[in-house]
């Protein structure tokens, strides 16, 4: 304009400027129209008790990619909520899609360990366990034939608000959606995902139905899968192998007194553990383990037979009114015990998270812990990133993501394994006498407790360290079993429980990948760097 200005005077200099005006005008109102029709096709339904946040991602109309979101997330649960709001606060374009938006009624995901709690707070969500009553849990209190003994978090070193919490599930999902759907670029809506949408083996975005029943198709350079319940977008992205090792029968003891206040209680019964840990102030979560996939029929009675005569008698006795109140009551739910190792199949433009993509036992609580970390994880490698357009290089620089999760991950995960097959009864002696030798060496205190405790709170994520005390209570078993003076008979029990530690504990470290698992930083995807350009 300078040049124009100097070879034509001032009248040619201000016509240009006029008619750069009337070029900015009309780009910016096409750009304003065009976001508005695209907020009123994509209208979200608001979060109960919270108003739809004021601006939307845009939806695409099925003509090609839309520029105006960046992630779709599948699923509003802990792990998609968490992450929408975490992307949406860097600034990224979310779209998130739930099948029910609800306040959801689960019994399991009600306990967040202390480690879980830590990655609340990186992610700057620890005010999602406000206001909804609760709990601390300070550790675990742990039962066997009429002995109990108290493990505590190892919580010195940390501020006095770290702990573990615990909570109805429904009300803290219903506070990370509300927490991500208040950020103005974050879109959350209702609506069944039912297929992904791929062009050359790139995934574009996905296929939905709303609740109204229309058939929509949004688009995202990336989109994100963290219900587990879509099974088939799940297999199109890994390789499950599912397990149902048992299933949990669920009550609810109303005004019940815990023996040790604010810690989880485990009970180690036959034929396998129960729990129990406060959900409210005047509530208790009680999850009954069944080994299998079958279960007693509620309808029949048969289920309420099962809980006062096999169940009630190996509970504290503290606890043995509210127990059969509960079961009196009628409102017993139950559920399958889902594992699955995280077997990805790298694909461009999407990604599994959460329980798409991992589960594990639910004896240790370990879910959510993995869940939020993994976001971390996530969120430090998309930070550098200005877009996410480039399907292929973002793919292969994502492979790091698998690598790096590992040392939470896998460390909780086979914890949770390992723990609820030796916490079993078995008609095997050697099983038995790990199962006791675990339980003293808990009882042990000191490093015997606090190392195990760590590592199930999430607060020491080093694999080395669980190989290291699940062996020592296995050597510690032998040396119980050669006092006061060795035999034959416990000698040849002693090898079997030595080789019964290695079946229980080698498979699922086999499953989590042994490189990946103890030496990460020998695997190339380590060491990717972020994608040039970027």
């Amino acid at each position: 304009m300078a040049a124009m200005a100097a070879a034509g005077g001032v009248g040619l200099h201000l016509i240009g400027a006029a008619t750069a005006t009337l070029i900015v005008a009309v780009l910016v109102a096409a750009v304003l129209g065009r976001r508005r029709r695209a907020r009123a096709r994509a209208q979200a339904p608001p979060v109960e008790g919270k108003p739809a946040p004021e601006a939307g991602c845009a939806v695409g109309d099925g003509a090609g990619p839309d520029v105006g979101t960046d992630v779709i997330i599948v699923g509003a649960g802990v792990a998609g909520s968490a992450l929408a709001y975490t992307l949406g606060k860097d600034g990224r374009r979310v779209h998130v899609i739930e099948r029910d938006l609800t306040e959801p009624d689960r019994i399991v995901g009600e306990l967040l360990q202390p480690g879980g709690y830590l990655k609340l707070i990186e992610l700057g969500l620890q005010d999602c366990v406000e206001e909804i009553d609760a709990q601390r849990v300070l550790g675990y209190a742990l039962f066997k034939d009429g002995r109990n003994t108290k493990l505590a978090y190892p919580l010195e070193k940390f501020h006095s608000d770290v702990a573990g919490r615990s909570f109805h599930n429904g009300r803290f999902i219903q506070r990370m959606r509300q927490k991500a759907a208040s950020l103005p670029n974050v879109q959350l809506e209702q609506g069944t995902v039912t297929s992904l949408l791929e062009e050359n083996g790139t995934v574009k975005g996905v296929q939905y139905k709303t609740k109204s029943g229309e058939e929509l198709k949004a688009y995202a350079p990336l989109t994100i899968v963290c219900d587990g319940c879509f099974s088939n977008l799940r297999r199109a992205l890994c390789s499950p192998k599912v397990d149902v090792p048992s299933c949990f029968i669920g009550l609810v003891l109303e005004n019940c007194q815990l023996p040790h206040p604010n810690h989880g209680h485990v009970i180690l019964a036959n034929p396998s553990p129960i729990l129990f840990y406060p959900i409210s102030s005047t509530e208790v979560r009680c999850l009954v383990d069944v080994p299998g996939q079958k279960v007693p029929s509620i309808a029949s009675g048969e289920m309420a037979n099962y809980l006062k005569t096999v169940v009630a008698p190996q509970i504290p006795p503290e606890i043995y009114d509210s127990f059969i109140a509960a079961i009196d009551k009628g409102s017993i739910r139950t559920m399958p015990n889902r594992s699955m190792p995280a077997a990805p199949l790298p694909t461009p433009g999407a990604l599994l998270m959460g329980d798409a993509f991992n589960m594990r036992h639910p004896l240790t609580g370990g879910g959510m812990t993995v869940a939020l970390s993994d976001i971390v994880v996530l969120r430090n490698l998309l930070k550098p990133l200005r877009n996410l357009h480039d399907a292929s290089s973002l793919c292969k620089y994502l492979e790091s993501f698998y690598t790096l999760r590992k040392p939470v991950a896998s460390t909780i995960n086979t914890l949770a394994g390992a723990l609820y097959k030796v916490f079993s009864a078995s008609p095997d002696q050697a099983r038995n006498e790990m199962r006791q030798a675990c339980f003293d060496y808990l009882s042990l205190g000191g490093v015997f407790s606090n190392g195990p405790i760590a590592l199930l709170s999430g607060l020491n994520p080093r694999p080395l360290s669980l190989v290291a005390h699940f062996f020592a209570v296995a050597i510690y078993g032998v040396g119980r079993l050669m006092l006061p003076l060795p035999s034959p008979k416990r000698m040849w029990i002693g090898a079997r429980l030595i080789s019964g530690a290695c079946g229980i504990i080698l498979p699922i470290i086999k499953a989590e990948g042994v490189r990946q698992m103890f030496f990460p930083a020998t695997v190339p995807a380590y060491y990717r760097a972020a994608p040039t350009g970027e």
